[in-house]
């Protein structure tokens, strides 16, 4: 084999081995998309049984509380066994759901190993998942004392309610290529909140991949603090509303096996509006501990959305930009009319005293004494109207002034600080290079002389190598 084989032999093996990594990638790249598509679908599905879970656990509870059928009947354990398959059925979703999860961490950390992806933090979150996705009224007829006897299925059903929280792993994981039911419990909750228009504000891949690059996850966090800055008041309404009703039928759930009062949803209603407003009016209160801690709730949740409230009006009333300018405009204007009307006052006022107290024949004291005070009431309205106008311009200059804010000038004092620094080295890297510099002139001085004695040195071992050659030249 020639030697002019090697470098195409060579090239031949980097081609291989680049296509090699090429159709690697592209595999990972194909997987990742295919486990993402299941993830989305496993999460659809999650999320249509858990709530036909809710919808029977509902149906259940309301036609036994209407007397249909009692708790010992057929039809009460029948729809009991179907909340419990789907029970089952969600579990096993919500497994699989966390298995791609982990395949995805998998590909995307090039790690084959699944047990590195098992962190503590994820472990603590799917074992606290399933035990909410696990807890349903079983089937039978059991009864425990709470201040009064009490179906199980009470304490068993309402915490069935937790499983809301797959609306919120829908909203950002579900986009609309395909039909499923979350896609229609996610529009309908965009739809109450953005508008049919901007639905695919958080599903669109620009808006992923600009927060991608930025390290932001689009999670339900960042949705509904995005949700709550762009449409605060419409947020916060359907937010207040679902929390009204759903505390209102879990109060009567909780209260009406001890007083028939609260058999009637609007009178839990009411209770549950005056404890969300903090008004209490005694008419009506909890007498269980399931309902006073249902109230307790309540309250809190009350005063956690009142100033929400109070938050949102504040930024409703607050002037944009636009308004700003127009509203500092508007009142430098009245400012410097003021000031102007103030300095004619004074001049005229001056006139005035100088022409009753020169230019007459008879001095009137009283119409003098009158114009004195007219002008020194002109010279306080020309200074409070300077004051004014200066205190606009501060106003206006701390505004407009780059660093007024104290993350702005920390900001500004640590780039100071670290350019102050690079200047300090580049001025000692200076200064070493000079003295190189110095040093290699020196050098370069001295080389011809070296250059000579070298020439001589040579020469004369030369000489005393050689002596008849030297005699002879």
């Amino acid at each position: 084999m020639s030697s002019a084989s090697f470098p195409m032999s060579r090239k031949r093996l980097s081609a291989l081995t680049v296509s090699k990594r090429w159709k690697k990638v592209s595999h990972q790249l194909h997987t990742r998309k295919l486990l993402f598509e299941k993830r989305k679908r496993i999460s659809d599905f999650a999320l249509a049984v858990g709530m036909l879970g809710i919808i029977i656990m509902i149906i259940e509870n309301e036609l036994a509380s209407a007397g249909v059928y009692t708790k010992s009947s057929l039809y009460s354990f029948s729809l009991k066994a179907v909340i419990s398959f789907t029970t089952m059925i969600l579990l096993v979703s919500v497994m699989i759901y966390h298995s791609f999860e982990v395949q995805i961490f998998l590909i995307q950390n090039c790690v084959n190993d699944w047990r590195i992806a098992m962190t503590w933090q994820r472990i603590i979150q799917m074992s606290f998942e399933l035990l909410i996705c696990a807890i349903h009224p079983i089937p039978g007829e059991p009864y425990f004392f709470w201040k009064t006897n009490h179906t199980i299925d009470v304490t068993l059903g309402l915490p069935m309610l937790f499983r809301f929280y797959l609306i919120g792993r829908a909203m950002h994981l579900h986009k609309y290529s395909t039909i499923h039911i979350s896609s229609i419990v996610f529009s309908l909750v965009l739809f109450l909140i953005v508008g049919c228009d901007d639905n695919k504000l958080f599903t669109d891949t620009t808006s992923r991949s600009i927060g991608a690059f930025n390290n932001i996850a689009f999670d339900t966090r960042f949705i509904f603090k995005t949700l709550m800055a762009i449409y605060p008041g419409t947020v916060l309404l359907v937010v207040v509303g679902s929390l009204w009703i759903v505390a209102s039928w879990t109060m009567r759930q909780c209260e009406r096996y001890y007083d028939e009062e609260y058999n009637n949803l609007l009178n839990t209603m009411w209770l549950i509006m005056i404890t969300f407003l903090t008004i209490g009016y005694g008419d009506m209160f909890p007498k269980t501990y399931c309902g006073r801690s249902i109230s307790v709730a309540t309250g809190f949740m009350g005063a956690g959305c009142t100033a929400l409230l109070v938050a949102v009006i504040l930024k409703k009333m607050e002037l944009t930009q636009a308004e700003k300018r127009v509203h500092d405009l508007m009142r430098d204007t009245q400012f410097t009319k003021e000031l102007k009307n103030a300095a004619a006052n004074v001049l005229r006022e001056s006139w005035l005293i100088y022409k009753y107290t020169k230019l007459v024949k008879r001095v009137n004291p009283g119409r003098v004494r009158n114009h004195q005070r007219k002008f020194l009431q002109a010279i306080h309205s020309m200074q409070n109207a300077k004051m004014k106008h200066r205190n606009l311009m501060d106003d206006l200059h701390v505004r407009n002034n780059p660093y007024n804010n104290m993350d702005d000038q920390n900001a500004a004092n640590k780039i100071t600080s670290e350019i102050y620094t690079r200047q300090n080295i580049l001025e000692e890297r200076l200064s070493s290079l000079e003295n190189k510099l110095v040093v290699l002139q020196e050098t370069l001085a001295t080389l011809p002389e070296e250059i000579s004695r070298h020439l001589t040195m040579t020469q004369l071992n030369n000489s005393s190598r050689n002596p008849g050659h030297t005699l002879f030249s």
